[in-house]
């Protein structure tokens, strides 16, 4: 009744899928990695750092998207990893050329990058902290900016319950601290 080639395909595939799974996790966790300390060097400003950690899971997520095109389920295995790479890449680049990336310049998909998004706020409220005591009140303004044009974005979007609500709640509160920040050192001046 049942097609024996078919079947025997199918148990290669799952063999295939399964062993990719590890390779999947185990690069995911250098993407992840790298990332996080991407942010710390850009919080140092050791821009150069930041830039070959992501240059280095750059090339690994390409490898790994080849991967995934020919088994799809294993795509779960990186989105965290993708989330923390994007927040970081959107970080170097507003911090390096004042701009944000498109999702489509990162080549990832509109929820993974709503989600680096917004956890991109977080740093950008302790990089505010850190410009402040610096006396950088131009910096702490432009991201205040930012992070109020994010907010306004998020905004107009219908998001339902579940984890990227909860991350965009937590943008209106990144951005009053950031606001709160900016007053304090404009009331020192």
């Amino acid at each position: 009744m049942l097609d024996d080639k078919s079947f025997k395909d199918i148990e290669s595939y799952i063999t295939d899928e399964d062993k990719r799974r590890e390779e999947v996790i185990n690069r995911s966790r250098i993407i992840l990695k790298n990332s996080k300390s991407a942010i710390y060097s850009i919080h140092r400003k050791d821009f150069a750092s930041a830039k070959k950690l992501l240059s280095e899971s750059d090339k690994i997520i390409k490898e790994l998207k080849k991967l995934i095109a020919k088994h799809p389920h294993l795509k779960m295995s990186m989105d965290n990893a993708m989330e923390e790479y994007c927040e970081a890449y959107c970080f170097y680049i507003f911090v390096t050329e004042k701009r944000v990336p498109t999702y489509l310049e990162l080549s990832v998909d509109p929820f993974m990058y709503l989600g680096g998004l917004s956890d991109l706020t977080g740093e950008l409220g302790r990089k505010s902290v850190l410009e402040a005591i610096a006396k950088n009140k131009s910096e702490v303004h432009d991201i205040r900016e930012l992070v109020d044009e994010i907010h306004g974005l998020f905004s107009k979007l219908d998001l339902r319950n579940g984890e990227l609500r909860k991350k965009s709640d937590s943008i209106k509160w990144n951005l009053q601290k950031i606001e709160e920040v900016l007053h304090d050192l404009v009331k020192k001046e």
